[in-house]
Order: C-alpha cells, then structure tokens, then sequence
C-alpha cells in the first residue's frame, strides 16, 4: 500500500486483480536502440501490453461503447513503436504507458513489455527487454 500525497491510501496490488484487457504477441519494426546499426536498419519488436479495467457494464451490455476497443490501444503501441526513435526500452515503455493512461480514464493500471528477439548476446535467448507497470494517480 501507498499513502498519496492526498492522503488516501492506494493499494496497488488490488489495481492488478480483477479485469483487465490483454494484447500478446505484438510485433513492429522499429529503429530504437543505441548501436548505429540499430537505427539505420531497425529491428523486429515483440509487445505485450495488459490494462486493467472494469471490463462488467460491457460484459453485461455486448456493446463496444461500454469499454476501450483493443485496436485502438494497439494504434497506440503502433504509434510509438514505428515512431521517433527512442534509445532505450525503458523510454518506449513509459511512453506506451503513459499515452494508454492519458487518453483512456477508465484503465487504472498498465502492464507494458516491450523485447528484442534479436539482440547480440553469446547464447540462446527468446528476447530480452523491459516490463513496466504504471499506476493512474488516484
């Protein structure tokens, strides 16, 4: 739990219970990094991205307009990943999470992991990246 500067106590690990949207498996080229190479060629980037949020009135009413549609977070994500370069992941990160929280009231919390499948490492890996969560303020 955390006291706010208003003095109300957040408990965030409820934040991430409960209903959320989820999109897996996003993949963009980019040219984020810090190697020229990086830049000038780009490389595949792999998403994940969860969003908490009532998902009830739009479970109950069947409509669209009673939740946020995945694709426009997507667009979101799509944005910032084929966009201005950033060089670190962590950068991309924050900037996907705090767009999602700034322009969709309704979500409380974001989980955004952002890997790079191809990276110059001596050894086997899936990816290698970054995994934030963002708290809206209370």
């Amino acid at each position: 739990m955390t006291l706010t500067t208003a003095g109300v106590v957040a408990d965030h690990g409820a934040m991430l219970k409960g209903d959320k949207l989820v999109l897996r498996g996003l993949k963009f080229h980019g040219y984020h990094g810090v190697k020229p190479e990086e830049r000038k060629l780009g490389q595949k980037f792999l998403i994940d991205v969860d969003a908490w949020m009532d998902l009830r009135a739009s479970g109950n009413s069947d409509r669209l307009s009673d939740t946020i549609s995945y694709t426009a977070i997507y667009g979101i994500v799509k944005e910032v990943m084929e966009g201005a370069p950033h060089n670190l992941l962590e950068s991309v990160a924050q900037l996907i999470a705090s767009r999602i929280l700034s322009k969709y009231p309704p979500i409380s919390a974001v989980r955004v992991q952002v890997g790079k499948p191809h990276v110059a490492v001596h050894g086997p890996v899936d990816y290698l990246g970054v995994e934030i969560i963002r708290y809206r303020n209370i």
